[in-house]
Protein backbone atom coordinates (compact mmCIF):
# COMPACT_ATOMS: atom_id res chain seq x y z
CA UNK A 1 0.00 0.00 0.00
CA UNK A 2 1.61 3.23 -1.02
CA UNK A 3 0.91 6.28 1.28
CA UNK A 4 -1.25 9.06 0.14
CA UNK A 5 -1.07 12.61 0.71
CA UNK A 6 -3.37 15.52 1.83
CA UNK A 7 -4.29 17.96 -1.73
CA UNK A 8 -4.89 20.35 0.50
CA UNK A 9 -2.04 21.14 2.88
CA UNK A 10 0.71 18.16 1.85
CA UNK A 11 -0.11 16.13 5.45
CA UNK A 12 0.76 12.56 4.65
CA UNK A 13 -2.39 10.37 5.01
CA UNK A 14 -2.76 6.67 4.75
CA UNK A 15 -5.56 4.36 3.16
CA UNK A 16 -8.13 4.29 6.14
CA UNK A 17 -7.56 7.80 6.96
CA UNK A 18 -10.96 10.09 7.17
CA UNK A 19 -9.94 13.29 8.53
CA UNK A 20 -7.05 15.00 8.11
CA UNK A 21 -5.27 15.76 11.50
CA UNK A 22 -3.28 18.84 9.70
CA UNK A 23 -5.57 20.85 8.21
CA UNK A 24 -9.12 19.16 8.99
CA UNK A 25 -10.71 18.26 5.87
CA UNK A 26 -12.40 15.62 5.55
CA UNK A 27 -10.74 12.85 2.97
CA UNK A 28 -12.00 10.28 0.96
CA UNK A 29 -10.61 7.57 -1.31
CA UNK A 30 -11.14 8.32 -4.99
CA UNK A 31 -11.00 4.74 -6.70
CA UNK A 32 -11.06 6.06 -10.48
CA UNK A 33 -7.81 8.03 -9.61
CA UNK A 34 -6.43 5.75 -6.66
CA UNK A 35 -5.78 8.98 -4.68
CA UNK A 36 -7.43 10.46 -1.32
CA UNK A 37 -8.99 13.84 -1.31
CA UNK A 38 -9.48 16.44 0.69
CA UNK A 39 -13.25 17.60 0.98
CA UNK A 40 -16.03 20.29 1.99
CA UNK A 41 -19.37 19.87 1.66
CA UNK A 42 -21.07 21.06 -0.92
CA UNK A 43 -24.83 20.07 1.09
CA UNK A 44 -25.72 16.90 3.28
CA UNK A 45 -24.81 14.29 1.05
CA UNK A 46 -22.63 16.11 -1.98
CA UNK A 47 -18.71 16.81 -1.41
CA UNK A 48 -16.34 18.51 -3.57
CA UNK A 49 -12.12 18.74 -3.47
CA UNK A 50 -11.26 21.20 -1.27
CA UNK A 51 -9.24 23.29 -3.69
CA UNK A 52 -11.20 22.62 -6.89
CA UNK A 53 -15.34 22.71 -6.73
CA UNK A 54 -16.16 21.49 -9.97
CA UNK A 55 -14.61 17.44 -8.84
CA UNK A 56 -17.71 16.94 -7.08
CA UNK A 57 -18.37 13.27 -5.56
CA UNK A 58 -20.46 11.65 -2.50
CA UNK A 59 -19.74 9.27 -0.21
CA UNK A 60 -20.53 5.27 -0.40
CA UNK A 61 -23.44 4.19 1.11
CA UNK A 62 -21.31 2.35 3.71
CA UNK A 63 -19.72 5.77 4.90
CA UNK A 64 -23.14 6.04 7.47
CA UNK A 65 -21.86 3.38 9.48
CA UNK A 66 -18.42 4.54 9.11
CA UNK A 67 -16.95 1.60 8.05
CA UNK A 68 -16.11 3.28 4.23
CA UNK A 69 -14.36 6.30 3.21
CA UNK A 70 -14.47 5.91 -0.28
CA UNK A 71 -15.71 7.98 -3.03
CA UNK A 72 -18.68 7.93 -5.89
CA UNK A 73 -18.48 10.01 -8.80
CA UNK A 74 -20.81 13.07 -8.72
CA UNK A 75 -24.13 11.54 -10.84
CA UNK A 76 -23.41 8.07 -10.09
CA UNK A 77 -26.28 5.71 -9.53
CA UNK A 78 -24.83 3.54 -7.32
CA UNK A 79 -25.16 3.46 -3.78
CA UNK A 80 -22.42 1.88 -2.63
CA UNK A 81 -18.61 1.86 -3.60
CA UNK A 82 -16.53 -0.62 -6.35
CA UNK A 83 -15.54 -2.37 -2.87
CA UNK A 84 -18.62 -2.50 -1.01
CA UNK A 85 -20.92 -2.58 -3.97
CA UNK A 86 -20.59 -6.67 -4.22
CA UNK A 87 -21.71 -7.53 -0.42
CA UNK A 88 -24.93 -9.06 -0.55
CA UNK A 89 -25.34 -10.57 2.79
CA UNK A 90 -23.41 -8.81 5.83
CA UNK A 91 -23.57 -8.71 9.49
CA UNK A 92 -26.06 -7.19 11.78
CA UNK A 93 -24.99 -3.80 11.67
CA UNK A 94 -27.92 -2.96 14.62
CA UNK A 95 -25.84 -4.21 17.23
CA UNK A 96 -22.69 -3.14 18.93
CA UNK A 97 -20.74 -6.16 17.64
CA UNK A 98 -22.02 -6.71 14.08
CA UNK A 99 -21.42 -3.57 13.49
CA UNK A 100 -17.50 -3.89 14.44
CA UNK A 101 -17.37 -6.92 12.58
CA UNK A 102 -18.28 -5.34 9.41
CA UNK A 103 -16.11 -2.81 9.89
CA UNK A 104 -13.45 -5.20 9.98
CA UNK A 105 -14.40 -7.19 7.27
CA UNK A 106 -15.26 -4.61 4.90
CA UNK A 107 -11.72 -2.85 5.98
CA UNK A 108 -9.42 -6.33 4.28
CA UNK A 109 -12.51 -5.98 1.68
CA UNK A 110 -11.10 -2.35 0.65
CA UNK A 111 -7.52 -3.78 0.79
CA UNK A 112 -8.17 -6.15 -1.57
CA UNK A 113 -9.69 -4.63 -3.72
CA UNK A 114 -6.69 -1.65 -3.94
CA UNK A 115 -4.64 -4.28 -5.16
CA UNK A 116 -7.84 -5.14 -8.06
CA UNK A 117 -7.96 -2.06 -8.79
CA UNK A 118 -3.94 -1.15 -9.53
CA UNK A 119 -4.35 -4.58 -12.02
CA UNK A 120 -7.23 -3.69 -13.76
CA UNK A 121 -8.80 -6.99 -12.49
CA UNK A 122 -12.51 -6.64 -13.85
CA UNK A 123 -15.47 -7.17 -11.48
CA UNK A 124 -18.83 -7.22 -12.18
CA UNK A 125 -21.23 -7.50 -10.03
CA UNK A 126 -23.83 -10.31 -10.04
CA UNK A 127 -26.27 -7.16 -11.60
CA UNK A 128 -23.92 -6.88 -14.70
CA UNK A 129 -22.77 -10.69 -14.85
CA UNK A 130 -25.42 -13.32 -13.40
CA UNK A 131 -23.64 -15.69 -14.26
CA UNK A 132 -20.38 -15.13 -12.69
CA UNK A 133 -20.74 -11.56 -11.18
CA UNK A 134 -18.42 -11.27 -7.81
CA UNK A 135 -20.80 -11.42 -4.90
CA UNK A 136 -19.83 -11.76 -1.30
CA UNK A 137 -21.97 -13.17 1.63
CA UNK A 138 -20.55 -12.77 4.99
CA UNK A 139 -22.23 -16.01 6.38
CA UNK A 140 -23.04 -16.01 10.36
CA UNK A 141 -22.67 -18.91 12.68
CA UNK A 142 -25.38 -21.05 13.05
CA UNK A 143 -26.57 -23.03 16.07
CA UNK A 144 -28.38 -26.88 15.59
CA UNK A 145 -31.11 -28.28 16.83
CA UNK A 146 -29.05 -29.96 19.49
CA UNK A 147 -27.41 -27.16 20.52
CA UNK A 148 -24.26 -27.23 18.79
CA UNK A 149 -22.58 -24.37 17.17
CA UNK A 150 -22.10 -25.21 13.41
CA UNK A 151 -19.37 -22.60 11.74
CA UNK A 152 -20.04 -20.83 9.13
CA UNK A 153 -18.11 -22.32 5.50
CA UNK A 154 -15.74 -19.82 3.97
CA UNK A 155 -15.66 -21.09 -0.32
CA UNK A 156 -16.17 -19.74 -3.24
CA UNK A 157 -18.38 -21.10 -6.42
CA UNK A 158 -18.54 -19.37 -9.24
CA UNK A 159 -18.30 -15.98 -7.93
CA UNK A 160 -20.43 -16.15 -4.63
CA UNK A 161 -17.70 -15.91 -2.07
CA UNK A 162 -18.90 -16.77 1.41
CA UNK A 163 -17.00 -15.45 4.47
CA UNK A 164 -17.38 -16.34 7.94
CA UNK A 165 -18.36 -13.45 9.82
CA UNK A 166 -16.89 -14.60 13.81
CA UNK A 167 -13.72 -14.76 11.93
CA UNK A 168 -13.76 -10.95 11.87
CA UNK A 169 -12.86 -11.55 16.07
CA UNK A 170 -9.17 -11.95 16.77
CA UNK A 171 -9.92 -15.12 19.39
CA UNK A 172 -11.93 -17.01 17.23
CA UNK A 173 -9.76 -16.67 14.05
CA UNK A 174 -6.66 -17.66 16.38
CA UNK A 175 -8.64 -21.12 17.44
CA UNK A 176 -9.58 -21.76 13.67
CA UNK A 177 -5.88 -21.23 12.44
CA UNK A 178 -4.66 -23.74 15.74
CA UNK A 179 -7.09 -26.70 14.74
CA UNK A 180 -5.96 -25.97 11.28
CA UNK A 181 -2.33 -25.77 11.95
CA UNK A 182 -1.65 -23.61 9.75
CA UNK A 183 0.61 -20.30 10.13
CA UNK A 184 -0.66 -17.49 9.03
CA UNK A 185 -4.76 -16.42 9.09
CA UNK A 186 -6.06 -13.18 8.38
CA UNK A 187 -8.75 -11.82 6.92
CA UNK A 188 -7.40 -10.11 3.99
CA UNK A 189 -5.62 -13.65 3.35
CA UNK A 190 -9.25 -14.89 3.21
CA UNK A 191 -10.34 -12.55 0.71
CA UNK A 192 -7.05 -12.47 -1.52
CA UNK A 193 -7.88 -16.54 -1.15
CA UNK A 194 -11.23 -16.72 -1.87
CA UNK A 195 -11.16 -14.43 -4.53
CA UNK A 196 -8.06 -16.28 -6.63
CA UNK A 197 -11.09 -18.84 -7.43
CA UNK A 198 -12.42 -16.07 -9.03
CA UNK A 199 -9.61 -14.86 -10.84
CA UNK A 200 -9.01 -18.53 -12.20
CA UNK A 201 -12.60 -18.25 -13.24
CA UNK A 202 -11.75 -15.11 -15.48
CA UNK A 203 -8.58 -15.42 -16.16
CA UNK A 204 -7.86 -18.68 -16.80
CA UNK A 205 -10.40 -20.70 -17.68
CA UNK A 206 -11.88 -18.53 -19.55
CA UNK A 207 -8.99 -17.14 -20.95
CA UNK A 208 -7.46 -19.64 -22.39
CA UNK A 209 -4.87 -20.27 -20.40
CA UNK A 210 -5.53 -23.90 -19.32
CA UNK A 211 -3.29 -25.92 -20.73
CA UNK A 212 0.18 -23.67 -19.59
CA UNK A 213 -1.85 -23.88 -16.14
CA UNK A 214 -2.07 -27.20 -15.85
CA UNK A 215 1.98 -27.43 -16.93
CA UNK A 216 2.46 -26.14 -13.41
CA UNK A 217 -0.39 -26.51 -11.04
CA UNK A 218 -1.60 -30.22 -12.33
CA UNK A 219 -5.32 -31.17 -13.73
CA UNK A 220 -7.74 -29.35 -12.25
CA UNK A 221 -10.08 -31.94 -13.87
CA UNK A 222 -9.41 -34.28 -10.13
CA UNK A 223 -12.20 -34.85 -8.81
CA UNK A 224 -12.11 -31.82 -5.82
CA UNK A 225 -14.45 -33.54 -2.91
CA UNK A 226 -12.32 -36.66 -3.34
CA UNK A 227 -9.19 -34.42 -2.98
CA UNK A 228 -9.89 -32.01 0.06
CA UNK A 229 -10.97 -35.66 2.30
CA UNK A 230 -7.82 -36.98 1.02
CA UNK A 231 -6.11 -33.93 2.19
CA UNK A 232 -7.92 -33.88 5.25
CA UNK A 233 -7.97 -37.64 5.65
CA UNK A 234 -4.10 -38.05 5.21
CA UNK A 235 -2.94 -34.96 5.29
CA UNK A 236 0.07 -33.11 2.19
CA UNK A 237 1.93 -35.67 0.96
CA UNK A 238 5.68 -36.28 2.19
CA UNK A 239 8.08 -33.16 0.24
CA UNK A 240 4.85 -30.83 -0.04
CA UNK A 241 7.77 -27.88 0.80
CA UNK A 242 9.48 -28.05 -2.31
CA UNK A 243 6.47 -27.09 -4.78
CA UNK A 244 3.79 -26.05 -2.45
CA UNK A 245 3.69 -22.29 -1.05
CA UNK A 246 1.31 -24.13 2.01
CA UNK A 247 -0.01 -27.23 3.21
CA UNK A 248 -3.13 -26.57 2.03
CA UNK A 249 -2.65 -25.37 -1.72
CA UNK A 250 -1.10 -29.42 -2.27
CA UNK A 251 -4.65 -29.92 -1.64
CA UNK A 252 -5.67 -29.54 -5.81
CA UNK A 253 -4.43 -27.24 -8.62
CA UNK A 254 -7.49 -24.78 -7.57
CA UNK A 255 -6.21 -24.36 -3.72
CA UNK A 256 -2.57 -24.37 -5.13
CA UNK A 257 -3.63 -21.72 -7.74
CA UNK A 258 -5.93 -19.83 -5.20
CA UNK A 259 -2.37 -20.05 -2.47
CA UNK A 260 -0.34 -18.95 -5.08
CA UNK A 261 -2.57 -15.69 -5.97
CA UNK A 262 -3.02 -14.78 -2.32
CA UNK A 263 0.91 -15.17 -2.10
CA UNK A 264 1.83 -13.05 -5.16
CA UNK A 265 -1.20 -10.23 -3.76
CA UNK A 266 0.75 -10.34 -0.37
CA UNK A 267 3.93 -10.14 -1.31
CA UNK A 268 3.26 -7.30 -4.02
CA UNK A 269 1.36 -4.96 -1.68
CA UNK A 270 4.04 -5.64 1.11
CA UNK A 271 6.81 -4.49 -1.20
CA UNK A 272 4.72 -1.13 -2.07
CA UNK A 273 4.44 -0.36 1.62
CA UNK A 274 8.13 -1.06 2.32
CA UNK A 275 9.09 1.00 -0.65
CA UNK A 276 6.59 4.01 0.47
CA UNK A 277 8.22 3.99 3.91
CA UNK A 278 11.68 4.24 2.64
CA UNK A 279 12.60 0.45 4.14
CA UNK A 280 15.76 -0.13 2.71
CA UNK A 281 18.27 -3.11 3.20
CA UNK A 282 22.05 -3.02 2.77
CA UNK A 283 22.22 -4.87 0.04
CA UNK A 284 19.64 -2.65 -1.77
CA UNK A 285 17.40 -5.42 -2.82
CA UNK A 286 14.33 -3.18 -2.60
CA UNK A 287 16.15 -0.61 -5.68
CA UNK A 288 16.00 -2.17 -8.45
CA UNK A 289 12.78 -3.35 -8.18
CA UNK A 290 10.95 -0.36 -9.26
CA UNK A 291 6.51 -0.55 -8.87
CA UNK A 292 5.94 -4.21 -7.70
CA UNK A 293 2.32 -3.91 -9.24
CA UNK A 294 4.20 -3.78 -12.79
CA UNK A 295 6.56 -7.06 -12.10
CA UNK A 296 6.27 -9.89 -14.15
CA UNK A 297 8.81 -12.01 -12.70
CA UNK A 298 8.42 -13.94 -9.25
CA UNK A 299 12.16 -14.00 -9.06
CA UNK A 300 12.77 -10.24 -9.45
CA UNK A 301 10.01 -10.29 -6.57
CA UNK A 302 11.52 -13.06 -4.41
CA UNK A 303 14.62 -11.35 -4.80
CA UNK A 304 13.19 -8.37 -2.82
CA UNK A 305 11.14 -9.96 -0.77
CA UNK A 306 13.27 -12.53 0.58
CA UNK A 307 15.90 -10.30 2.50
CA UNK A 308 13.12 -8.18 3.59
CA UNK A 309 11.14 -11.44 5.02
CA UNK A 310 14.05 -12.62 6.41
CA UNK A 311 14.45 -9.15 8.19
CA UNK A 312 11.16 -8.70 9.53
CA UNK A 313 10.87 -12.36 10.84
CA UNK A 314 13.52 -11.49 13.32
CA UNK A 315 11.99 -8.03 14.37
CA UNK A 316 8.48 -10.05 15.34
CA UNK A 317 10.87 -12.53 17.19
CA UNK A 318 12.99 -9.59 18.93
CA UNK A 319 9.28 -8.58 20.31
CA UNK A 320 8.15 -12.35 21.30
CA UNK A 321 5.90 -12.54 18.20
CA UNK A 322 5.59 -15.40 15.41
CA UNK A 323 7.30 -15.16 11.81
CA UNK A 324 5.94 -12.32 9.99
CA UNK A 325 6.43 -14.46 6.69
CA UNK A 326 6.02 -18.01 7.77
CA UNK A 327 6.38 -19.42 4.38
CA UNK A 328 9.24 -20.21 2.04
CA UNK A 329 9.78 -19.71 -1.82
CA UNK A 330 11.24 -22.67 -3.91
CA UNK A 331 11.73 -22.25 -7.68
CA UNK A 332 8.81 -23.95 -7.88
CA UNK A 333 6.79 -22.12 -6.66
CA UNK A 334 8.36 -18.82 -7.95
CA UNK A 335 7.31 -20.26 -11.17
CA UNK A 336 4.18 -20.23 -10.65
CA UNK A 337 4.42 -16.70 -9.23
CA UNK A 338 5.59 -15.61 -12.87
CA UNK A 339 1.94 -17.22 -14.17
CA UNK A 340 -0.18 -15.50 -11.57
CA UNK A 341 1.85 -11.87 -11.90
CA UNK A 342 1.83 -12.51 -15.83
CA UNK A 343 -2.20 -12.65 -15.75
CA UNK A 344 -2.59 -9.72 -13.54
CA UNK A 345 0.09 -7.73 -15.66
CA UNK A 346 -1.41 -8.25 -18.39
CA UNK A 347 -4.75 -6.34 -17.25
CA UNK A 348 -2.96 -3.18 -16.51
CA UNK A 349 -1.10 -3.41 -19.89
CA UNK A 350 -4.60 -3.90 -22.27
CA UNK A 351 -6.21 -1.36 -19.99
CA UNK A 352 -3.32 1.25 -21.25
CA UNK A 353 -3.17 0.66 -24.74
Amino acid sequence: MKIFECDHCGQTVYFDNEVCVACGHRLGFDPQSVAMYALKPVDSVNWHKADETRRQFRFCQNAGFNVCNWLLPEGSDEPFCPSCRHNNLIPDTGTDNGLARFGRIVAAERHLFYSLLRWNVETPTRGEDPDGGLVFDFLEDTVDQNGNLQPAMTGHENGLISLRVAEADDVTREIARQQMNEPYRTLLGHFRHEVGHYVWDRLVRDGGRLEEFRSLFGDEREDYQAALQRHYENGPSPGWPENFVSAYASTHPWEDFAESFAHALHIVDTLETARAFGLMLDDGSLEPLGDPYSCESGKRLADAWVPLTLAMNAIHKSMGQRDFYPFVLTPEIIRKLDFVLGLLVRQTKQDSR
